[in-house]
């Protein structure tokens, strides 16, 4: 008889990780977020792990630069013209192209590039000596397996091509990271106490979660609050669809230059006063 042996709780435990344990990852994101509500995890610590569980999911068309949009530098452009194109954009990194945007021959960095016009003293420099080589990558490579290569190679840039071999646009490591753990400032960021930045006399850096009635103060503005709280929901409203970096538009008096934006929300943007003549032209288009 087996009276008095003490029972083995294995089967009880083996019956219990059943139900514990997830088994998908739709189970593991619940498990996760439950213990975010009995305060095991905090709210950065479960956007965190979301955000890198999704990436796992994501290929690098859901996230690219569309080619449209990219910056690119000429090959056999003017020093001038580079330069100013360098200049005016603040990026740090830029395709070169050779006869057409699908044709991309490397990867120009604006500090080698700087080092050059130091070291030349009168701003001649080759181009084609300060070429890093360009990583190219399918669409549907998946962002986690990136965010490895990236990191083994040192390599901060990539140049997303179609099934056709064609440039679809442009993926970085800060693009992928920003999945992970949301947005990472840069540059152009500006404090939350300072919602509306003045760079230059017409040109202002302007926060997309500004409110409607802070904007119309700041600019002697009428602009309606009932259907946007928010400039950048205004904005938005005015292109008909969530925009990328780099997209533009005109809005009455002021011209919008999308700075930063995912693809859920806008973030930054760059806007300009128009002076009448421009304006009225908007307007007419």
């Amino acid at each position: 008889m087996s009276e008095g042996r003490p029972s083995s709780p294995s089967w009880v435990r083996k019956l219990s990780n059943l139900f514990l344990e997830p088994q998908d990852q739709d189970q593991l994101i619940e498990l996760i977020r439950s213990a975010s509500e009995r305060h095991i995890l905090d709210a950065e610590a479960l956007s965190i792990v979301e955000g890198a569980l999704s990436v796992s999911q994501m290929q690098a068309r859901d996230i690219m630069l569309p080619r449209s949009q990219v910056v690119m530098v000429s090959r056999d452009a003017p020093a001038e013209e580079t330069l100013k194109l360098v200049t005016e954009t603040a990026h740090s990194r830029f395709p070169v192209i050779d006869d057409d945007r699908d044709d991309v021959i490397g990867i120009l960095l604006a500090k080698d590039l700087l080092a050059a016009v130091v070291n030349s003293g009168d701003f001649k420099f080759d181009l084609r000596e300060l070429l890093r080589p360009a990583v190219f990558i399918p669409e549907s490579k998946r962002l986690n397996v990136l965010l490895r290569e990236f990191r083994a190679r040192r390599n901060h840039m990539a140049i997303v091509v179609d099934e056709y071999g064609g440039v679809a646009g442009i993926i970085t490591i800060e693009n992928v990271l920003e999945q992970i753990v949301g947005e990472i400032e840069d540059e152009h960021d500006i404090d939350d106490d300072a919602p509306i930045l003045q760079r230059s006399e017409d040109t202002y850096t302007i926060k997309a979660l500004t409110t409607v009635e802070d904007f119309n103060e700041h600019f002697d503005t009428e602009w309606s609050d009932e259907d946007f709280d928010t400039v950048g929901g205004h904005v938005m409203n005015q292109f008909g669809h969530l925009p990328q970096r780099g997209e533009q538009i005109n809005v009455g008096r002021f011209q919008f230059t999308v700075l930063r934006a995912d693809n859920r929300r806008l973030y930054l943007m760059k806007m300009i006063v128009l002076p009448p003549e421009q304006e009225l032209e908007a307007e007419t288009e």
